[in-house]
């Protein structure tokens, strides 16, 4: 199994833009489940704004194997979802780690 963790800082400093923005990122990926094969589970939290310097989106998914995971790099819905969220954020980290 591969677990595929994803941070975003997004762009916007308006909070009712932010939590939309967040709320975009979240409903994008989560709607990917059950359509990208080998992807076994997805959660998107969104940070709770208590400490300002925190990454505001993370993703935390696992997937059956490494070609399973890129398989979903260049799913096609997934590109589309990721395409948007490039728009919204300034900054992204990853970790791909086997478990």
């Amino acid at each position: 199994m591969i677990r595929h963790i994803v941070s975003w800082k997004l762009v916007s400093e308006d909070a009712e833009q932010k939590a939309a923005d967040a709320a975009g990122i979240k409903a994008g990926l989560e709607a990917l489940v059950g359509i990208v094969d080998g992807l076994s589970h997805l959660e998107v939290g969104v940070d709770v704004g208590l400490i300002p310097k925190n990454w505001d989106v993370v993703m935390i998914a696992e997937y059956d194997d490494n070609a399973a995971l890129e398989g979903y790099q260049i799913h096609p819905d997934h590109v589309t979802v990721s395409e948007w969220i490039k728009t919204v954020v300034s900054d992204r980290v990853c970790v791909d780690y086997d478990w």
